[in-house]
């Protein structure tokens, strides 16, 4: 039953993807768009494409984004990425795969935005909160084009039918980001009956994400009081590594904990590539073949060595020798042994639980106060409280003390480390370095590697280039490409 109502409904989204993917005109504004249902079957397609198990969804993606942290390491093709020189052939397909499972996701959400306001038996309202839930998903995914391709062109419904369409500015995409997300955060139900759907609270956590990325550091504090203030999500309490089971596990249907996540089950097709990505064989932890090792870590770098052993976080890895050395460690962050097939592993993706939003209220509180505040502090030490099994909400002897880091700048390293170790195999940690300038230093530090400039930006696709006529192949092509 896990995941329930909202990933029933999606089973029966497959014949409707393909109507969408090959044939849009197919489906009559007058005949498809009317009901509640077929609204909601719509918008039901715009996660498709992100929940893809295949090499163009989300596992894929996030794998290519922790094959170069300071924690993480690549084996195979992903070796490729530890040399902060730019991608080869082989990852850049697989972000061109992400590139279009986005701009499939974007597209499924301009179906919305276009067709609902028409039907003819649907209220004003379920069109209103179908249009917001398809301009959340569109936020989320040009929020991930932006960061990892830079400008990159803004199709909405108002252009969606052209296949040309430039590529817009940085301040062009962001400012249709948030756009949308303030449209999600007026008219998303403040709570849903379907997990897994977004509520106006996880429109406001990523408004606040996206202030964050901006350095528009007092609006993201305030949005993300503002979510903090609710009383609606609380860190779930863990006392043994295990525990962060009811965080990551395979059985996890929603916590306390859970802002918005993208759900996976054992239903076929239904599964999360990404733990196969980061499990062996031997260990069996995973089913259905038993994980690939592509990713894993080293107890030789300095993350991991200087890691406090008492951090319930650092129990999640363990030594495994994968054949590149006796030093090797794997990690039991997302482990489904009832997994039944390849990419068939049912952990979801967090992409926003309550320790984002303590941490993005932590740094803004700080930055926009020039120097951390009291409850900048709390908010940190809540997370930290929960990572050596004490009551999050308690002080307790692990406390950093405000007098220890008097700066802006000394609370912001404190918080880079500690999301370092919070977020790991989340997808979040190369996004963060970049955003906060630190990749180069920490990387430097960790790995003993210079970051290449072409190394921060993905290249615009070939297939962009070679079919959108409105982008230059070598002009609008990000540097080193």
């Amino acid at each position: 039953m896990k995941k329930l109502l909202f990933l029933l409904s999606t089973l029966l989204l497959a014949s409707c993807e393909d109507v969408l993917k090959e044939a849009p005109k197919s489906l009559a504004v007058e005949t498809f768009y009317n009901t509640l249902a077929e609204v909601q079957a719509a918008v039901n397609a715009i996660y498709t494409p992100l929940r893809d198990s295949n090499t163009s969804g989300m596992g894929v993606y996030i794998a290519v984004l922790e094959g170069h942290t300071d924690y993480g390491l690549g084996r195979g093709s992903y070796a490729i990425l530890n040399n902060f020189a730019g991608l080869d052939n082989v990852n850049v397909s697989r972000v061109s795969g992400a590139w279009s499972a986005f701009y499939l996701s974007i597209r499924n959400a301009n179906l919305v935005i276009k067709n609902a306001p028409n039907g003819k038996a649907i209220s004003q309202a379920d069109i209103a909160k179908s249009i917001a839930e398809a301009k959340f998903l569109r936020a989320f995914s040009y929020f991930h084009l932006v960061r990892n391709w830079g400008g990159v062109p803004i199709r909405t419904e108002a252009n969606m039918a052209d296949i040309t369409a430039k590529r817009n500015s940085v301040d062009e995409v962001y400012a249709l980001i948030l756009s949308d997300l303030q449209v999600a955060e007026t008219s998303l139900p403040d709570q849903v009956t379907d997990i897994g759907r977004p509520t106006k609270w996880a429109a406001k956590t990523m408004l606040a994400d996206v202030y964050l990325q901006l350095g528009k550091y007092a609006e993201a504090r305030d949005k993300a009081d503002e979510v903090i203030k609710t009383n609606k999500y609380a860190l779930v309490q863990v006392a043994t590594v295990d525990d962060f089971l009811k965080i990551f596990g395979p059985d996890v249907i929603t916590t306390s904990e859970e802002i918005f996540s993208l759900k996976f089950s054992h239903q076929p097709g239904q599964g999360n590539l990404f733990p196969t990505l980061t499990n062996h064989p031997g260990t069996k932890l995973l089913g259905g073949g038993g994980g690939v090792f592509g990713l894993y870590s080293d107890s030789t770098l300095p993350t991991y060595s200087n890691w406090d052993n008492a951090d319930l976080r650092k129990m999640l890895w363990y030594s495994w020798n994968i054949g590149v050395g006796t030093t090797s460690l794997l990690s039991k962050k997302y482990i489904d042994p009832n997994s039944l097939e390849f990419a068939g592993a049912a952990n979801d993706v967090s992409w926003y639980r309550y320790a984002d939003l303590l941490l993005i209220y932590a740094e803004a509180a700080s930055q926009a106060a020039n120097g951390p505040t009291t409850a900048a502090m709390e908010a940190l030490n809540q997370v930290h409280r929960r990572a050596y099994g004490k009551p999050s909400g308690t002080p307790s002897s692990v406390d950093f003390k405000l007098a220890d880091y008097g700066s802006a700048a000394a609370f912001l390293n404190l918080l880079v480390k500690e999301r370092g170790y919070e977020f790991q195999y989340e997808g979040k940690r190369w996004l963060e370095l970049k955003r906060t300038g630190k990749a180069a230093e920490i990387i430097l530090a960790a790995k003993g590697k210079t970051i290449v400039q072409k190394h921060y930006l993905w290249p615009v696709p070939v297939s962009e280039v070679s079919y959108n006529t409105a982008i230059d192949p070598v002009k609008d092509q990000n540097p080193g490409y």
